[in-house]
């Protein structure tokens, strides 16, 4: 699998670190309920997913990743953000 990062260019994959979904985190006020969802629940989709993923070998950017989890196919990447 081949991964652009939007630094360095695309590159294999296997100078990055797959560091799981990426997901928004809830509200600082957000109750008890939002953050246990967060910390602990995870989808596991066949399709489509965002991944977040580290270039230690390279730039040491995170990178969001669109993929689908079939195919392998990575559909767009982009520098992720601090949320």
């Amino acid at each position: 699998m081949r991964i652009k990062c939007p630094i360095c260019g695309e590159r294999d994959h296997r100078e990055f670190y797959y560091r799981g979904a990426a997901l928004t985190r809830p509200d600082p006020d957000a109750g008890e309920g939002a953050w246990d969802d967060y910390v602990y629940l995870r989808d596991n989709p066949a399709g489509e997913t965002r991944d977040l993923w580290y270039h230690a070998a390279g730039c040491s950017a995170w990178v969001v990743v669109t993929r689908n989890t079939l195919t392998h196919a990575v559909s767009s990447t982009e520098l992720a953000e601090k949320t």
